[in-house]
């Protein structure tokens, strides 16, 4: 299988050059990320902020794994297994991501309140560098300095860029949380000075505040990549509206001299869409030949169009989305 492909969705060339873009971008932050946990492990010591950052930057890691593995099996053509192909795996990666990110982001959440509620006071050594004593909390803030220029400056921007041109949504929240990062180093860098400056507590509040961005960030993943394994209808990448696509379709079929009424139901397998378009015809037949026209026409308004029902009734069913929102949908009743 060529590496171009959507199960059985050709992609235009922008979207081949995209997903080509976003793999080597996901191998660069494996890699970026991988160096920087190796630097963090290093001067990492008794910072509880320091520590929960580490983590997070292991954490990290998860997303990009997931949408590599996941796109193995999307490129896979339907089966009679599968007849709708494997692009449920970007999803199921989606999932798996939001899950690890918010069990381990609530027991780090633990951690820190337990550190705060027993008043453990960390404390943070010297370190012989090039002949001269240092502390070891100015190579901390150094490394933490340092290290968020990748994420927020460099790949974190380019897979946001990326993310709409192939509708990927588990990148689009890795991208999310790269360019946020600086949240994480800076309130690593607070909890290093508090140390320094006698404020022990302050090392524990930095990791909490950085375990409660694990936590959301982990939360906004699992609650939409549920929502679209339970067939939502079909939003844009970001998840902050419903896709366009769908009034697209619906005003497509209307403009057709047969149609009296249309509606959709949109369903987002990952990165493909599965349309069931509902049409009420002008009299009571619907020739073969006016239906595949209709197909092939839904099928080229966008590539993500992978399956394509048309559905001649009487009445449409209410679950079907008539090209607007819900409140015209239910009034439309």
């Amino acid at each position: 299988m060529s590496g171009h492909q959507f199960g059985r969705s050709d992609l235009p060339d922008e979207q081949r050059q995209a997903l080509r873009s976003a793999v080597k971008w996901e191998w660069f932050t494996i890699g970026y990320t991988t160096v920087t946990i190796t630097i963090v492990a290093f001067v990492v010591g008794n910072s509880q902020a320091m520590r929960t950052a580490w983590i997070e930057d292991m954490l990290s890691l998860i997303p990009q794994i997931a949408f590599l593995v996941a796109l193995i099996f999307v490129r896979r053509k339907p089966t009679r297994d599968f007849p709708y192909g494997m692009h449920r795996a970007m999803g199921i990666g989606h999932l798996v991501a939001g899950v690890a990110l918010l069990v381990v982001g609530l027991n780090l959440a633990f951690e820190a309140v337990k550190g705060l509620v027993t008043a453990e006071h960390p404390t943070i050594g010297t370190v012989h560098l090039l002949g001269t004593t240092i502390w070891l909390g100015w190579l901390m803030i150094a490394v933490m300095a340092v290290i968020v220029i990748g994420p927020v400056f460099i790949y974190g921007p380019a897979k946001a860029r990326l993310a709409p041109l192939i509708h990927n949504k588990p990148l689009y929240a890795d991208a999310d949380m790269a360019k946020a990062d600086w949240q994480t180093n800076v309130a690593s860098i607070i909890g290093v000075l508090g140390i320094g400056f006698g404020l022990w507590w302050l090392d524990y509040v930095a990791a909490a505040f950085i375990s409660v961005g694990i936590v959301l960030d982990g939360y906004r993943n699992l609650k939409g990549a549920v929502l679209d394994l339970m067939d939502r209808r079909a939003r844009t990448h970001d998840d902050k509206q419903d896709h366009p696509l769908a009034t697209e379709i619906v005003e497509y079929l209307r403009e057709l001299d047969w149609v009296s009424e249309s509606a959709v139901r949109l369903r987002d397998q990952g990165q493909v869409f599965h349309v069931e378009a509902f049409v009420v015809p002008e009299d009571d037949r619907a020739l073969l030949e006016d239906l595949r026209e209709a197909s092939q026409g839904i099928s080229a308004l966008d590539w993500k169009v992978q399956d394509v029902v048309i559905v001649p009734v009487d009445a449409l069913p209410v679950e079907a989305d008539p090209g607007g929102s819900t409140t015209r949908l239910l009034e439309g009743r």
